[in-house]
């Protein structure tokens, strides 16, 4: 009974298309714990080097954390702030310094989406880049606690250190 309910399952399966292989390894690119932790250590070492105390986050493609470090000093509302700069970068493929034009408009113009800088948990000024791995988006980084271009310098710091494996 057993060898006929697997044929047929095994008939169904290849019938509708369906690669069945147990032992399959995802091909998709992903942040690891070791890649995040290069990213925080470079926009660590940059904010140090420039006197700016800052949250750091990374999260992965699902806007998951997969580190966080708060360096000593760094004000405890901007941990909030870097981990959604992080997250608003994996849940739209774009920087948060793109957020905030398409929110309030640049040159003059207006913002195309002004509704969205009221969204919760969507951060619409700088300092949150996306993470891309060829062309993939696998997540997002975020700082918070020096002023949003200054903690933009430091995200991109943190994307520069890990290119190579991007």
């Amino acid at each position: 009974m057993y060898r006929k309910l697997t044929a047929i399952v095994v008939a169904f399966v290849t019938t509708i298309g369906i690669s069945v292989n147990a032992g399959a390894v995802s091909t998709q690119p992903v942040i690891t714990l070791e890649m995040a932790k290069k990213m925080i250590d470079a926009c660590e070492a940059t904010a140090k080097k420039e006197g700016w105390l800052l949250n750091i986050a990374v999260v992965d493609a699902g806007a998951n954390l997969v580190a966080f470090r708060r360096m000593n000093g760094a004000f405890l509302g901007s941990i909030d702030i870097a981990l959604n700069k992080a997250r608003t970068s994996a849940r739209f493929p774009f920087s948060t310094r793109f957020i905030a034009e398409l929110a309030y408009g640049k040159e003059g113009k207006p913002g195309m989406v002004p509704g969205i800088a009221h969204v919760d948990e969507v951060i619409a000024f700088a300092g949150g880049l996306p993470i891309t791995s060829n062309k993939v988006l696998i997540g997002g980084i975020g700082t918070s606690g020096a002023t949003a271009d200054q903690d933009e310098i430091c995200a991109q710091a943190g994307i520069d250190a890990v290119a190579a494996d991007l």
